[in-house]
């Protein structure tokens, strides 16, 4: 793996992001796990293996897909239900008739993104939730159910609202309960904003450093952006500003965590998938449907898979591949076949998202570790 330490160290030198940790798996068994370079760079704290990382929208594979199937093991979901018969407020609209699986496969219709929090930060922290629940339902189809592919953060918004409604608990809770307790993951969690602070209120630089400090004593977190809109350097609070403003717990994005428990998730969704796992937590069957490659949208349900073309999993991962991206820089690309993980956590937005090197550095990454990991095995 010298090849794939030389790489990365050349990623800080070149400016591809400030920091990263890089955690590569087979069957189960660590072939490589290192840290480098700054967590923040204006503090010069240094990246280590236990660095805390905004995982951005690894939320939806990790915690919010994770949920639906356990709702679907349980006997309490189906693929196939329609999504006005989990949540009522959606009768009699043109997303009511949206199935599950749509919302999974990013082909329910919804568009990619809204700027939700420009208007919901105008209201107390006790109307946001409400507020948002009102502009999903209230938000138009730009393209008929299941007739195209359309990555939308507003469909896992949905799934992280319908899993609080079938379950009674909120997501965070829901997955801690469910799944990361269970396997003693304690490095994957939510963080609430509880001091709310927002730039309208006269104490919010007093208040949001006072909280960030506080939570930073007590975890190692990664920095991300100097936020425009909060005007501050990004670290311990949730960077996308959908989730931030609704308390940092959203099915798209909020959960924050470690290279390390990743891949211990990771390895166990890996070992049921292959029939050798006896922690009970997943079942296999039901792996093995949300894993399977869908033609029509290129992806898995709740997963990305390798593209034909530029896929951010480089060349060398096979077919039978599930993985996703998270804008903070973060990542991970699992290898049904060969039985490979590979994690790369990175904070390439900090100071600023105008940085995409990081684009055209993942695949040669995946590629050289790959490759590696082959070479060990002859």
């Amino acid at each position: 793996m010298i090849q794939v330490d030389r790489l990365m160290r050349q990623a800080i030198q070149h400016n591809v992001f400030p920091g990263g940790v890089l955690l590569v798996l087979k069957e189960g068994q660590t072939l490589f796990f290192e840290a480098y370079g700054y967590a923040n760079i204006f503090s010069k704290r240094v990246m280590t293996k236990d660095t805390i990382f905004d995982l951005a929208s690894l939320t939806k594979p990790l915690a919010t897909t994770l949920a639906v199937i356990k709702l679907i093991q349980d006997s309490e979901l189906e693929l196939d239900q329609l999504l006005e018969s989990v949540i009522p407020e959606f009768k009699n609209t043109d997303k009511g008739l949206i199935k599950i699986k749509h919302l999974l496969g990013h082909n329910s219709g919804l568009p990619d993104y809204r700027p939700y929090y420009k208007e919901l930060c105008q209201l107390s922290p006790d109307e946001r939730n409400v507020a948002l629940k009102s502009f999903l339902v209230n938000e138009s189809l730009i393209c008929p159910v299941g007739s195209q592919m359309l990555y939308s953060d507003l469909g896992f918004m949905i799934l992280g609202w319908l899993v609080e409604n079938v379950s009674g608990k909120s997501l965070d809770r829901f997955v801690t309960e469910q799944i990361y307790k269970p396997l003693c993951l304690e490095h994957l969690f939510f963080v609430k904003n509880f001091l709310c602070p927002f730039p309208q209120h006269e104490n919010f630089q007093k208040n949001y450093s006072a909280g960030r400090d506080d939570l930073s004593q007590q975890r190692n977190f990664a920095a991300t952006e100097h936020c425009p809109w909060r005007d501050i350097v990004l670290e311990g609070a949730v960077h996308d500003d959908n989730a931030y403003v609704t308390g940092g717990i959203q099915g798209h994005a909020g959960l924050f965590g470690t290279a390390g428990d990743i891949g211990s998730l990771l390895s166990e969704l890996l070992a049921t998938f292959q029939g050798h796992c006896s922690n009970f937590v997943f079942e296999r069957d039901v792996l093995n449907v949300f894993f399977e490659r869908h033609e029509n949208t290129g992806r898995a349900l709740g997963f990305d898979t390798p593209s034909v073309r530029d896929s951010s999993s480089g060349r060398c991962f096979s077919k039978k591949s599930v993985g996703h991206l998270g804008f903070t820089g973060t990542s991970f690309w699992m290898d049904l076949d060969c039985s490979v993980i590979v994690i790369l956590l990175t904070n390439r937005v900090h100071p600023s998202r105008d940085n995409i090197k990081i684009k055209s550095f993942r695949p040669e990454l995946h590629d050289v570790v790959m490759k590696n990991v082959a070479s060990m095995a002859e």
